[in-house]
């Protein structure tokens, strides 16, 4: 029933998105004289905040630009390596002619980004992904939106998306590098251990968590709490929903984007409230610069995906409410994940002082339940004066963070290699 409210919602603004978009693109003409008074763009900027508040984002394009290599431009180029419905691998492929003439003549580290499947769609690593663009082959995670998957394309849930994740490895092989952003933590680690206790050849050269709830026991934060505090029951009953006409997925069971999206913005919504305020502001004063990255990181924050219904409730259960992993437990497809098999594969945590997504210690406990791996394979780095998003975006991690994991993946990846 929700999500027909949410669909109609949307088509009964359509008609007064469109009265908006005329109202603000007259009173912006340049032979309008109400144009440049600060009635016309007060007018202009009050249709434009109207249009951009009740608008349906859509998952934003990659659009990555050249990336500089010792003075020269390299173009990238988007490409698919691996399909499922539920996931495309992208590799993001620099011009080999202009890779020569920048002076790269050997191969370089190949690193897989294992974005979170929580919400948002993968270009939110944008940052991240650039800042590895010029020394690395740059691999990532391209979750689907499941209303639009059709239903009978069948099921996806946690044990699937360690399945995904093994078999993306295992098409790169044994010299990549993976990280996992957030949410895919504990799916990844499992991944590995099942790979590190077959003695896999493409298990990976080092793994990398980065503010991911591997034990959501250690400094709860307020999801966390709300995760133990309600029954499962209660997530099920509440939060799962049924996608309708006219999306492709219709009639699939799932946590829709739009309520994952609620929770985000009520965590902090007098920052967003503000920052709403002072876009209408600049856009009064005509301040065209502040305005664009408004808008930049709002497109980029407002456009969710929704989540299959059996995939964001096992992750309820088993990584928030019986802690799964932590307890050695968890199972995928009834095999018992055993994060002590891996002897030979660097790891490295990384986590945020300020982090009001998965608190401090919970992405540390991966070297707990690592018992196995030498010390000399381990490394662990909280980043002063960042929250969660900090930890993989923004000028704290282009300057200290990225060349800390690249500094970790090439020292840690030979001694990994030597152990083998």
């Amino acid at each position: 029933m929700l999500y027909s409210v949410y669909e109609l919602n949307h088509l009964a603004m359509t008609p007064w998105r469109a009265v908006a978009n005329a109202t603000r693109r007259m009173m912006q003409l340049p032979g309008n004289p109400m144009g440049d008074t600060y009635a016309g763009r007060s007018v202009a900027a009050a249709a434009d905040l109207f249009e951009s508040m009740t608008r349906r984002y859509v998952k934003p394009e990659w659009m990555l630009e050249p990336v500089e290599i010792n003075g020269h431009k390299v173009p990238v180029t988007e490409t698919v390596v691996w399909s499922q419905p539920w996931c495309n691998l992208l590799h993001f492929v620099r011009d080999p002619e202009a890779l020569k003439a920048a002076g790269v003549k050997k191969a370089q580290p190949k690193v897989l980004f294992v974005a979170p499947m929580s919400g948002h769609y993968a270009t939110l690593l944008r940052g991240t992904v650039e800042a590895f663009l010029p020394d690395h082959e740059v691999y990532i995670t391209d979750w689907t939106d499941a209303r639009t998957v059709p239903i009978t394309d069948g099921r996806f849930d946690l044990d699937d998306f360690t399945t995904y994740v093994r078999a993306m490895l295992t098409e790169l092989g044994g010299d990549t590098h993976v990280v996992a952003v957030c949410q895919p933590g504990p799916p990844v680690l499992a991944a590995i251990a099942l790979m590190a206790e077959d003695k896999d050849p493409a298990r990976p050269l080092s793994m990398t968590f980065m503010g991911s709830p591997i034990d959501t026991r250690l400094s709860p934060t307020v999801p966390n709490k709300l995760a133990e505090e309600k029954p499962y029951e209660w997530f099920a009953d509440n939060l799962i929903h049924t996608v309708t006409l006219p999306n492709t997925g219709a009639m699939r069971q799932v946590y829709p984007g739009f309520l994952q999206l609620t929770g985000f913005i009520n965590m902090n919504l007098d920052r967003h409230v503000d920052a709403y305020k002072e876009y209408f502001a600049n856009l009064v004063k005509g301040n065209g610069d502040d305005a664009d990255r408004h808008n930049a990181f709002y497109d980029e924050y407002l456009a969710v995906m929704d989540l299959s219904e059996e995939f964001y409730l096992q992750t309820i259960r088993d990584v928030f409410q019986e802690h799964k992993l932590a307890l050695g437990t968890q199972e995928v497809k009834g095999r018992l994940v055993k994060p002590a098999s891996i002897t030979d594969i660097a790891l490295l945590t990384i986590e945020g002082e300020n982090d009001d997504i998965s608190g401090i210690g919970q992405t540390q406990a991966a070297h707990t339940l690592c018992a196995d791996l030498p010390d000399s394979l381990k490394e662990d780095w909280v980043q002063p004066d960042v929250g969660h998003y900090g930890v993989f975006n923004g000028r704290r991690f282009r300057e200290q963070i990225a060349p800390m994991m690249k500094r970790f993946m090439v020292e840690k990846g030979d001694l990994a290699r030597a152990e083998r």
